[in-house]
């Protein structure tokens, strides 16, 4: 007699999150990091766009100056850097925030995020601009750099160039950002799962686990 396996219950996840956030970073990390402990569970990733800094230009801001004026000074951008770092190293990530000499606007970056959605990269696309971001301290707000990331993620290098020289999602990206003001998320990452059940921050793998069970649980029973 042939018994069918049951079913792996199928979770729907959006992250809200900004590019240009530390504290994504790690927390998409540990989301991910979560997913490879339940392979009882399926997921589906949807990126949703956040812009922490909605009325940075588009061609970004000197470190310096968004040091000051985000943190009021180097010393305390320093000591919220070190504790960042030290969190990182946990994760595998290797935060090099002194390679940093330009914060970008993300808008772009966001973009590019759902372009490649469209041909199933965005996952790859958010991993690496995260990384060359925050590792190698390259400007994610720069074409070139996008196009490059782009590029290394599968994506065609001159379809990535002339979507960029557009302005296609633009207001897709803005849509998002007031969506989320608007259901309450002032602070990313935040985690929706299944569209009902909401977790803030880059929480520890233990906590977002027990999201993803009550989650799980009203996924079966619907």
């Amino acid at each position: 007699m042939n018994v069918l396996a049951p079913t792996k219950p199928r979770l729907s996840v959006e992250v809200v999150y900004d590019l240009i956030c530390p504290w994504c970073y790690l927390g998409v990390k540990r989301l991910l990091r979560t997913f490879r402990r339940r392979p009882d569970l399926l997921f589906d990733l949807t990126w949703r766009p956040f812009l922490l800094n909605p009325d940075m230009p588009r061609s970004g801001m000197a470190r310096p100056d968004y040091v000051v004026r985000k943190f009021g000074g180097e010393e305390r951008a320093k000591r919220l850097y070190a504790s960042i770092g030290e969190l990182g190293k946990r994760e595998g990530i290797a935060f090099a925030f002194d390679r940093i000499r330009r914060t970008p606007s993300s808008i772009d970056a966001h973009r590019m995020v759902r372009l490649a959605a469209q041909y199933g990269r965005a996952d790859a696309v958010v991993d690496s601009l995260f990384a060359v971001h925050f590792t190698e301290g390259h400007d994610i707000g720069d074409h070139d750099v996008l196009v490059a990331v782009g590029h290394g993620c599968g994506l065609d290098a001159r379809e990535v160039k002339a979507f960029l020289a557009g302005n296609a999602e633009i207001d897709a990206v803005h849509a998002d950002n007031l969506r989320a003001h608007r259901l309450g998320i002032n602070g990313v990452p935040c985690f929706v799962v299944g569209g009902r059940h909401a977790i803030a921050g880059a929480q520890e793998p233990e906590v977002i686990e027990r999201l993803l069970d009550v989650a799980a649980v009203d996924a079966a029973e619907s």
